[in-house]
Order: structure tokens, then C-alpha cells, then sequence
């Protein structure tokens, strides 16, 4: 495995004095990427989650070039293209009922970012004075200063702290505790909050922590009797991953606000929409242009980023991504029981087509050393597990066959034997 070790480049979170070198990827097919010195990678994480039909999907790949023949890039104010009004349409058909408008943004932390300001501005636009917004515990929203916030301190965001501003933090629903939860959020709804931010079903970044429907359901309506605006953070959720199209759908609920990008173009692409009902639409619409929307970047519903996404809706209609997510949810399902009982792991868990477990050791959070031991274990042996600290998970391209996710398990079996005995 050959290490590219004299790059001026600064890699996203990476340790550089732990992690000096990084493996050179020069194409790649399916679940599998090959590095430029011809080794072979299963990708087992999906390329940080946003994969999901495969890498170089025809479909997707046909409609890029296609458009980048027609038009590039244009300014999304005052100007439009059919990309981006046809891919809005068909998103407002497919989302739960009640999202009737779209804002094109380029990533997770941004569309979430746009969410937050959504409904700031929504309180102020109104005359009310509701800034508080209230947030997961152990949540992971992005990078961006507004998400940052929402987010679980931690050492992601420790240097910063001097930007961020307070949120209320109510706890994880865990079994056991999901009054607690309910109860803190009530408080926090009564207390004059603006939102409600949540990733829902599973907190990613938080250490792949599941929790049912009926608690986000519950959630979603404890906000609504306080008339409080919940926002679904479905960057990593939406699109299949625990599944079902989008999460929600699994509490038969509709967010005031929703949040979807990383699976938008299949993963492709960055491209990012943050949709909401009309009632925040037209609390911004005003002959006063001071209650505009203020946010935007260059690159807004970029007109080949909307393609892709669209040849990825494609793929959901009559592509077969729905049969793809069923049998990878039974795949699944079938390889995670046999170390539900295995004394090495704690808190064995699936939800959709994800799997998480815990190694049993005294090391714990993000930051325990075993993750690092762990990545380097996995990667001698081809593999792109990506662990959160001692947890181990597999998030695949849906396109995934059961003997390369034999070779993930048989894998995390030798590592558990290697790091646990």
C-alpha cells in the first residue's frame, strides 16, 4: 500500500503527525476503488456516506456529460434553468407532504446552516422574538458556524467556541430515558424556542446511535403543539439509508423544515436543498426587500450538479434502487445477528441498511486510539471501514454483493480477535 506522504495538502479531519500519508485513488466501479498502485479497496463506508447506487453509475454519469455540453454554470438569482426547476418539482412530489419549496445550497452543513436562518428569519419576519433553538443531544450537524452550535461540543469544535452560540440540548431518547427526553424538550418548546433540530431515526457522527419512530414522532409533536419548527437534519438519512426514501416517512411525519444532500446526486456530486411549507416561504415575502432570504452561494442548483440528481431520482423510479435497499437491509440484517451475543461488542444495532457495534474496550468516544488502530487494521486488508472510535460500522453503496460484505464481517470478527483476543 503506497502512501502519498509529500503533499502540500491539509486532509479533512486527519491528525497529520498520526496520519502522514494518504492512499492515491485513481478510479473506481461500484463498491470497489482502486488505488493508483493498483490495490483494491471495498468501500464500506461510501465514500463518507454519500455513495449510494455505486460509484460511476452509467445513469448518473451519462446525464453529467450530457449537460456540462448545454450549460455549466449560471447565476442563480434572477436566472433559472430546467435542471434545477425540474429536479425541484419532482422533490416537492417525493418528500412528505407539506414541503412545497426548495433551497438549492451545495452541501450537509450548508443546508442545514440554511435551515437554522429559515427559521430565524421566519420569528423575526412575524414580529416575535424566538431566537432559541433547541437541539439533539450528541447531534452532529456540520461544520459551518450555525451547525457547529447545534451540534454536541466536542474536540470537533472545541477551538472555536468563542463563535458559537448557546443552544438547549435535550437528551438522546435511549430506552429508558425517552421521557427525560420528552419532558426537556416540552420545557424547551414552553421556554419560547425558535427550532427544533434533529437527525432522524440515527445521529451519525455521534456515534451511529439509533432510536425509534415513535419517539420522533412524539417529537415532532411536542413541537407542533408549541408551535415550534422541526427541523429534519436528512443529510446522511434521506435517500434510502435507514430504509426508506427519507426517514421520516418511517414516523409518518412531515418537518416544518428538511434537510437532504450527501444521496441528492447519488453522491456524485455536491448539491444540497433545505425545503419547507408555504406558511415560511411567505413569512419572507414582503415588498420590503429587507425581508428577503439573504443566503446564497456562487454555485447555487448548479446546472450539472441538477442533472446528476435528477438521473438519480431516475435510478429511484424505476431503476431498482427500491429492490437494492431491501435486499441490502436483509443482507445486513442476517451478518449483524451473529455478534449480537458475541461478549467482544456492545450495542449491536441496525437500522436500514446501516450496521454499528462497539468494540468492548476501555477506550471510548471519537477521539479513543483504537479508532486509528482500527483504520489502519481494516485498510491493510483493503477495506474503507471508517471507525467513530471504538465503533465500527458499515454503510455500503447499495449495489454491494453478499460475499463483499462477507469479507466486511469476516473482517471485523479478526479484529475484534486482534484488538479484544
Amino acid at each position: 500500500m503506497t502512501l502519498v506522504t509529500n503533499s502540500p495538502v491539509w486532509r479533512p479531519y486527519t491528525q497529520h503527525a498520526l496520519q502522514p500519508g494518504a492512499i492515491k485513488i485513481a478510479r473506481a466501479e461500484g463498491c470497489w476503488l482502486e488505488a493508483e498502485d493498483g490495490g483494491r479497496f471495498l468501500d464500506a463506508i461510501s465514500s463518507w456516506w454519500v455513495i449510494t447506487h455505486g460509484h460511476r453509475r452509467p445513469e448518473i454519469t451519462r446525464a453529467i456529460k450530457d449537460q456540462a455540453e448545454l450549460l455549466d454554470q449560471i447565476i442563480f438569482a434572477g436566472f433559472t434553468h430546467e435542471p434545477a426547476e425540474s429536479l425541484a418539482r419532482r422533490l416537492v412530489e417525493i418528500t412528505p407532504e407539506g414541503l412545497d419549496y426548495v433551497f438549492y445550497s451545495d452541501s450537509g452543513s450548508t443546508c442545514v446552516e440554511v435551515a437554522i436562518k429559515m427559521a430565524l428569519g421566519y420569528w423575526r419576519n412575524r414580529g416575535e422574538t424566538r431566537a432559541r433553538i433547541v437541539a439533539l443531544e450528541h447531534g452532529y450537524h456540520g461544520d459551518t458556524i450555525g451547525t457547529m452550535s447545534t451540534g454536541a461540543r466536542s474536540p470537533f469544535n472545541a477551538s472555536y467556541e468563542p463563535l458559537l452560540f448557546d443552544v438547549a440540548r435535550i437528551p438522546f431518547p435511549d430506552e429508558g430515558r425517552e421521557q427525560e427526553c420528552f419532558d426537556a424538550l416540552e420545557a424547551a418548546c414552553k421556554a419560547g424556542a425558535a427550532a427544533f433540530v434533529a437527525e432522524p431515526l440515527i445521529l451519525g457522527a455521534g456515534g451511529m446511535l439509533v432510536y425509534s419512530a415513535s419517539n420522533l414522532r412524539e417529537m415532532k409533536n411536542i413541537c407542533a403543539r408549541n408551535g415550534v419548527l422541526f427541523v429534519a437534519d436528512e443529510v446522511m438519512t434521506g435517500f434510502g439509508r435507514t430504509g426508506t426514501l427519507f426517514a421520516c416517512e418511517q414516523a409518518g411525519i412531515t418537518p416544518d423544515i428538511a434537510c437532504y444532500a450527501k444521496g441528492l446526486t447519488g453522491g456524485v456530486l455536491p448539491l444540497a436543498v433545505t425545503m419547507c411549507g408555504k406558511e415560511i416561504f411567505d413569512a419572507h415575502l414582503s415588498d420590503d426587500r429587507a425581508r428577503a432570504f439573504f443566503h446564497s452561494s456562487s454555485y447555487t442548483a448548479n446546472p450539472i450538479a441538477c442533472a446528476a440528481a435528477l438521473a438519480n431520482l431516475d435510478i429511484w423510479e424505476h431503476g431498482g434502487a427500491r429492490e437494492a435497499v431491501a435486499k441490502l437491509c436483509a443482507m445486513q440484517a442476517e451478518r449483524i445477528a451473529r455478534f449480537e451475543s458475541d461478549s467482544r461488542f456492545i450495542n449491536v444495532r441496525r437500522l436500514g441498511t446501516i450496521t454499528a457495534l462497539d468494540l468492548a474496550t476501555p477506550g471510548r468516544g471519537y477521539l479513543a486510539s483504537i479508532g486509528l488502530d482500527l483504520l489502519r487494521f481494516f485498510n491493510a486488508r483493503g477495506l474503507l471501514l471508517r471507525p467513530l472510535g471504538q465503533t465500527i460500522y458499515v454503510l455500503p453503496p447499495y449495489c454491494i454483493e453478499p460475499e463483499e460484505l462477507d469479507l466486511l464481517y469476516a473482517a471485523i470478527d479478526e479484529a475484534a480477535a486482534e484488538f479484544r483476543g
